[in-house]
């Protein structure tokens, strides 16, 4: 009896050790894509690399960070170029935390900051532009709008990968215009392909008929040619009025109609 009351004390005791253990010490594992920001009595204490922590949670907190690269988008920005014309950009930038300490312990919220200043610059660049040099050069202003934030944004504690202009939308009016700009310029380089088919073809007229003038004989090469390539098809040929007809050969065993005629009256003659 002793020993079944010895062998339940120790099993309590094994449990109440297991959950004090479970209360008081406590593990934590650190994924590949997360970082550690390990805080003592609340007191910022160093950056965990990935791996499994135990710490005592009443004297240690870790909050851990997700470093994988994430997307802003800035939709609708109403800016005023400058030449006077009211667009509305959108952006993309695509970002990553570089320094956790910095973006978790100095900013109050780094995504709402990261935003506040990608407007800002965005405006700054839209309002020293003109329409026509942020169409053809949007590649250009995306550069300049990264090289104008990529310090602030480091200050933040995070990494600025990449910035691009998604839409540049025009008021309607604007838009009416541009597509008529767009149509006429088409219409001009179909016209000027146009006259250029025609100039080849003038040209090309122009040199057969030199060639023809000094040599007469490729008029009748050129339609032997011709009469080769067709088929199916009635030729009339002109001749000069001129010509002597070739004479016709009777065959054997006939006699034409007028030699008939002139022995009949030699007949009629004689008797």
């Amino acid at each position: 009896m002793e020993y079944v009351i010895n062998v339940i004390i120790i099993l309590l005791i094994f449990f109440a050790i297991l959950l004090v253990k479970k209360a008081v010490i406590r593990r934590m594992t650190v994924f590949e894509y997360e970082r550690g920001v390990k805080y003592v009595n609340g007191k910022f204490e160093t950056i965990l690399e990935p791996g499994q922590y135990w710490y005592l949670p009443f004297l240690v907190h870790i909050q851990k960070v997700d470093i994988r690269p994430c997307f802003v988008s800035i939709t609708g920005q109403e800016v005023l170029s400058s030449d006077g014309v009211t667009l509305k950009v959108s952006l993309a930038a695509k970002y990553e935390i570089s320094d956790p300490n910095i973006a978790i312990n100095k900013v109050q919220n780094y995504q709402e900051a990261l935003y506040l200043e990608l407007q800002l610059a965005l405006r700054e660049i839209i309002g020293t532009a003109m329409i026509d040099d942020l169409l053809e050069k949007r590649n250009e202003f995306a550069n300049k709008l990264m090289e104008l934030t990529a310090a602030k944004i480091q200050a933040l504690g995070l990494k600025l990968l990449s910035v691009n202009l998604k839409d540049i939308m025009f008021p309607g009016p604007l838009k009416q215009i541009f597509a008529q700009v767009v149509k006429a310029r088409k219409e001009g380089q179909a016209a000027l392909e146009k006259a250029r088919g025609e100039t080849a073809a003038l040209r090309n007229l122009a040199n057969a008929a030199k060639m023809i003038e000094s040599n007469p004989n490729l008029l009748q090469l050129r339609m032997l040619q011709a009469i080769g390539e067709s088929s199916g098809n009635t030729l009339v040929l002109g001749m000069p009025s001129q010509t002597t007809p070739l004479p016709m050969k009777a065959k054997a065993g006939k006699t034409s109609k007028p030699k008939q005629i002139e022995e009949e009256t030699q007949e009629e003659s004689s008797s």
